[in-house]
């Protein structure tokens, strides 16, 4: 009877721990994600980047003064494309905000050898989806390191001041607008800056492919 309840605990005793285990594992990722995030109210990471099209770079500081959009970008991801086509999040929402106050750009931080990655691929997506901004190239990943940005798209908004003011999910529905009430996370934003207002939702989970960075 010892021998069976010894041999019982030795092969229930893993089992026992198995969930614990995963459940510290997720923890210490997702606290690991929020370590290496900019936090919203702080200066956000300056930057320059090589424009897709070869027209020049773009440089943040540039900018202070004025609202930019970062929309992190994979022209092959099909979370992208539904974002662009159709009904989808970003299909009118850029043209109803750029303006002399609001600067919105794509980044691109897919390494070589994945899809999305060439230029010409970005070129031709950008025709396609009327993208009246542009696409920028960071193949080294490091820029979208720097913000954390972990999936396509993941938008992130700076404010006047410099400071970041939104990170996180364009909307609040990844499979495309559904019966429940839809929220466009980054126009309600925007909409708050213009009205000299607190940003209500900062912070959301982003959703997309992940982000192909190099190793």
């Amino acid at each position: 009877m010892i021998a069976y309840l010894l041999l019982t605990t030795l092969v229930t005793a893993p089992m026992a721990v198995a969930k614990p285990l995963a459940e510290e594992k997720a923890e210490k990722t997702e606290k690991k994600e929020r370590a290496s995030s900019p936090v919203i109210g702080d200066k956000a990471p300056t930057f320059e980047l090589e424009v897709n099209d070869g027209s020049g770079n773009f440089d943040l500081s540039d900018y202070l003064g004025k609202t930019v959009v970062l929309e992190w970008f994979n022209p092959a991801c099909p979370f992208v494309v539904a974002a662009h086509e159709g009904e989808g999040a970003l299909v009118d929402l850029p043209a109803k905000h750029i303006s002399d106050e609001v600067v919105w750009v794509a980044i691109n931080s897919t390494s070589e050898g994945n899809k999305g990655f060439k230029p010409d691929e970005n070129e031709d997506a950008k025709m396609k989806w009327k993208m009246d901004y542009p696409i920028l190239r960071d193949p080294s990943g490091e820029v979208g390191r720097m913000y954390n940005a972990r999936t396509t798209p993941h938008m992130f908004i700076v404010g006047p001041k410099g400071n970041l003011i939104y990170d996180g999910a364009v909307d609040n529905q990844p499979r495309g607008k559904g019966e429940r009430a839809y929220t466009n996370y980054v126009a309600n934003a925007l909409k708050s800056v213009q009205k000299d207002m607190k940003v209500k939702t900062s912070k959301t989970k982003p959703y997309g492919c992940s982000v192909k960075y190099a190793d």
